[in-house]
């Protein structure tokens, strides 16, 4: 089966997301607020980032500006950021998934107005969820959980 550029790029999204999401399955809700340094996002705090940027990517993808969630939207335990996180995987990877060739070459305006290509926005969405996933792993590596060593495919 060959996959065209914007499946390649859902899979390997969802790659990146599953990972984390299977992380998540395995935290206990008592270290769901636990953050490395004071300031710094809690294990909760990064999933919902993540949720609330990938959402953002796909409204810059349809042309719309970047917008910050609204404070106070964030998640309040374990169990609903896992539900967050499943809702915007699918939400994410579907409409990703659906992208045209004419698609990820249209330049959309993205952050502070600079024109980037789908493809490229793609590509900062992905590189950002590796970047955060790397985080909480070591932040789950702190409080004692260990991280899943292998990364689901599809």
């Amino acid at each position: 089966m060959t996959l065209n550029s914007a499946e390649l790029h859902a899979r390997t999204f969802r790659s990146h997301r599953g990972a984390l999401m299977d992380l998540y399955a395995e935290l206990p809700e008592e270290h769901g607020h636990f953050a490395a340094w004071e300031g710094g996002m809690s294990l909760i705090g990064q999933a919902d980032h993540l949720a609330d940027s990938s959402v953002m990517m796909l409204g810059m993808i349809a042309g719309q500006a970047p917008q910050r969630p609204a404070p106070g939207a964030g998640s309040a335990s374990v169990a609903e950021v896992r539900e967050r996180l499943r809702q915007t995987t699918e939400q994410v990877a579907s409409a990703v998934a659906a992208l045209s060739e004419e698609d990820l070459a249209r330049s959309v305006p993205a952050f502070g107005g600079r024109p980037l290509p789908v493809a490229a926005l793609l590509d900062m969405l992905i590189g950002h969820e590796a970047h955060h996933k790397g985080q909480v792993w070591v932040m789950a590596r702190q409080v004692g959980v260990k991280p899943p060593m292998f990364v689901k495919m599809g």
